[in-house]
C-alpha cells in the first residue's frame, strides 16, 4: 500500500472536505474541532507534515484516510476514492508517482515545513523547527531562568489561599514563579546564553525576526509558572496558570476558557513543542503511586497526603505514563492509584483516561485501583483541602450551646447537668448560666423553680421529628458513566431527563432527625446535607450527600422529593418504588 506521503492530496484537503473548523495554526499542524467527541475547543491536532491526526481529549487518532473514513463510516479504500472524486485529484487506484516529501531534516537537526503548497495550507510561510534539546540542557536552562524570576505578592497570596493551601516553604520548594513581562524576554535569554545555557531546542525559546533568541512570554499569557519535573528530578518544561483564562469568541458563556498553557514555542521560528511531560513529585521508590491530572494539583495533593504523585496535563493525556510506569515497576512500585477528578463518573473522556492507566499498570505487572471521595469536591486536592478546613473548624469553631444541640437531636437532655457543671468550673463573670445554656430567661426561671423535667417539656414542644430518605445514583452495574452524576439539575435536563430517573438510583439511608419546629424544608435538607457529609455514620452505606442525589421528606400525610443542585434543593417528581432497595 502506498505511503500517505505518496497520495495526490494532503490531510488538509481532508480537513476542508469535512468542513472541520480550524481554531489555531502552528508551524506544522493545526487544531480543529473534533468530529468524534464533539468538543468544540479545537482539541484535535492535525499534523500536515506527517499527515496524521489525534484528539487530545478523546484520544481518537490515525491517518488522513482514517479521518475521512471514520467520520463517514466507510472503509479506507472507499475513503480514498471519494476524496479523489471530490478533489478530482489523481486516479482511484494505488500505484501513482510519489510526491515530494513534506519535510526534510538538515544536519543541525532542524525540521523544515517546505511550503504552503505541500503542507496543504495557503499562505503559511516557511517555519523552521528546532530539534529538542537534551533533558540535561533543558533542566539547566529552565533552572537558571526560574532563578532569575520572582513570585509576585498577588500570586503568592493565591497559592497561600484556602483554594490552594500551600505554605511559603512549599512554594519555594516547588519553585513557582510569576511570568516576566514581554520587554524582559530578550534580555533574560541573553543572560542565559552568556551563562553557557542552551536555548535552542528548549520549549518556550525561539528565534525572533530580529535574528536574536528570546522566550515566549506576553501579557495575554501572564500567570504563575509551574515547573514540570521528571522522576529523575530534572525540569522538563513548565505550565502557566493563567491570570485570565483564554476564551474563544465562539465559546458558550458557561465555558470558563483555557486555564493552563504549556510554555511552548512550537509555532515560532526555530521553536519546539513542550512535549506535555509527566510531572512527578514524591518518592520514586514508593510502593504506591497516585496518578492525577494537573501539575499544580499533584503538588498540592502531595503536600496534603504525603504520597507520591504522577501528574499528567489532562485526564486522557496518558501516553507518556508508559515509560514512567516501566521505570516505576523496576523501582519496586506495586500499586497505581488513579485519582482523576470525580467527573470520571459523568465524563467518558475522563473515564477513558482512567481505563488506560489501568491497562498500562497491568502491562508492567502493577495493580491499579480507582480512588473516589466526597463528590462535592471535584479534584483530589479540593477534597483534601476541605478535610483540613473541616478539621480546623472543628477545633477552632464556636461550640453550639446546649439548647441548639438538643433541638437538633445532637445530645440527650441529661447532658444539661454536664453543661451546668462545666459552667461552674469556668470563670464566667461576663456570661450568665442561662446564656451559657442558650435558654431564655423565662425558660431559665422554669428550670430554677420547677426543675429539669419542666424545662425539658418546654424545649420538646420547640422541636419536631422529621422522617427522611436518601437516594443516590447506583454505579454497581457495568454502565459506569452517567452524564449527570454529581452535577446540577441542568446536567440532568441536558441528558434528556425532565425528572431524575428513579431506576438509576438506590435507597442508601432511611432515618429521622430532630429539628426546630420553625425550620423550612430547605433548612431541614441543609441539616441533612451537613450531617451526611464528611464524617458519616458507621452503618451508613452511601456516599456523602452531593449533587444529583435525591432527598425525600415524608410523614403520615405527604411526601416531597428534592434534587440536590449546586446551591439549592430543587423540587422534583420521583418514583421511589423503581429505585433499588437498601
Amino acid at each position: 500500500m502506498a505511503s500517505s506521503q505518496d497520495f495526490p492530496f494532503g490531510i488538509m484537503d481532508v480537513v476542508e472536505l469535512l468542513h472541520l473548523r480550524v481554531r489555531r495554526r502552528q508551524a506544522n499542524s493545526v487544531y480543529v474541532d473534533c468530529p468524534f467527541c464533539g468538543d468544540n475547543r479545537g482539541k484535535l491536532n492535525v499534523n500536515f507534515v506527517k499527515n496524521v491526526w489525534r484528539c487530545n481529549y478523546c484520544d481518537e487518532h490515525g491517518g488522513m484516510l482514517a479521518l475521512y473514513a471514520q467520520v463517514n463510516h466507510t472503509s479506507n479504500s472507499d475513503a480514498y476514492r471519494e476524496i479523489c472524486d471530490a478533489l478530482q485529484a489523481g486516479e482511484t487506484t494505488w500505484g501513482y508517482e510519489a510526491r515530494e516529501k513534506n519535510t526534510v531534516s538538515d544536519r543541525r537537526g532542524v525540521q523544515t515545513s517546505r511550503s504552503a503548497e505541500t503542507s496543504g495550507i495557503d499562505g503559511v510561510a516557511e517555519v523552521l523547527q528546532s530539534s529538542r534539546a537534551s533533558a540535561q540542557e533543558i533542566h539547566q536552562t529552565m533552572s537558571l531562568l526560574l532563578g532569575m524570576l520572582t513570585l509576585s505578592p498577588k500570586h503568592r497570596e493565591h497559592l497561600r489561599s484556602e483554594k490552594r493551601g500551600l505554605t511559603d516553604e512549599q512554594i519555594e520548594q516547588f519553585g513557582f514563579k510569576s511570568t516576566p513581562p514581554y520587554f524582559l524576554c530578550r534580555s533574560l535569554t541573553e543572560r542565559l546564553i552568556k551563562q553557557g545555557c542552551t536555548v535552542q531546542g528548549v520549549p518556550g525559546f525561539y528565534l525572533a525576526d530580529s535574528g536574536q533568541w528570546t522566550v515566549r512570554f506576553n501579557s495575554r499569557t501572564s500567570g504563575i509558572l509551574i515547573p514540570a519535573v521528571g522522576i529523575d528530578g530534572l525540569i522538563r518544561g513548565a505550565q502557566i496558570l493563567l491570570d485570565k483564562p483564554i476564551k474563544d469568541k465562539d465559546d458558550p458563556p458557561d465555558k470558563t476558557g483555557t486555564k493552563y498553557l504549556w510554555l511552548s514555542s512550537s509555532s515560532k521560528n526555530m521553536g519546539v513543542t513542550s512535549g506535555c511531560p509527566v510531572h512527578f513529585v514524591g518518592n520514586p521508590f514508593a510502593r504506591t503511586i497516585y496518578v492525577t491530572e494537573g501539575l499544580l494539583k499533584g503538588d498540592i495533593a502531595h503536600c496534603l497526603m504525603n504520597r507520591s504523585f504522577a501528574a499528567t496535563a489532562g485526564a486522557n493525556n496518558v501516553q507518556q505514563l508508559d515509560p514512567l510506569f516501566a521505570l516505576l515497576a523496576q523501582n519496586g512500585t506495586e500499586q497505581i492509584i488513579e485519582a482523576h477528578d470525580m467527573d470520571k463518573y459523568s465524563n467518558k473522556m475522563t473515564d477513558s483516561g482512567g481505563s488506560k492507566i489501568y491497562l498500562l499498570a497491568k502491562k508492567y505487572g502493577m495493580e491499579c485501583r480507582r480512588l473516589t471521595w466526597n463528590p462535592n469536591y471535584k479534584g483530589v486536592d479540593d477534597w483534601q483541602l476541605a478535610l483540613c478546613k473541616k478539621e480546623k473548624e472543628r477545633k477552632e469553631g464556636e461550640k453550639m450551646n446546649f439548647k441548639q444541640r438538643y433541638l437538633l437531636g445532637l445530645c440527650e437532655f441529661t447532658e444539661i447537668d454536664m453543661w451546668v457543671e462545666e459552667w461552674h468550673s469556668k470563670s464566667n463573670d461576663d456570661c450568665q448560666l442561662n446564656r451559657y445554656l442558650g435558654v431564655t430567661e423565662e425558660e431559665y426561671s422554669v428550670f430554677c423553680r420547677d426543675g429539669a423535667d419542666e424545662l425539658r417539656r418546654l424545649l420538646d414542644v420547640q422541636r419536631c421529628c422529621q422522617n427522611f430518605r436518601i437516594y443516590q445514583l447506583d454505579f454497581s452495574a457495568e454502565k459506569k458513566i452517567i452524564p449527570y452524576a454529581f452535577r446540577g439539575i441542568e446536567a440532568l435536563h441536558k441528558a434528556g431527563f425532565e425528572q431524575p430517573p428513579a431506576a438509576e438510583y438506590q435507597l442508601v439511608w432511611e432515618g429521622k432527625l430532630y429539628c426546630p419546629v420553625h425550620q423550612t424544608e430547605t433548612e431541614i435538607m441543609r441539616q441533612i446535607f451537613n450531617q451526611f457529609n464528611g464524617c458519616l455514620p458507621d452503618d451508613y452505606c452511601g456516599r456523602s450527600v452531593s449533587m444529583s442525589d435525591v432527598l425525600e421528606l415524608y410523614d403520615e400525610n405527604r411526601r416531597s422529593y428534592y434534587y440536590v443542585d449546586q446551591s439549592e434543593f430543587v423540587p422534583v417528581c420521583f418514583s421511589p418504588f423503581l429505585a433499588k432497595k437498601l
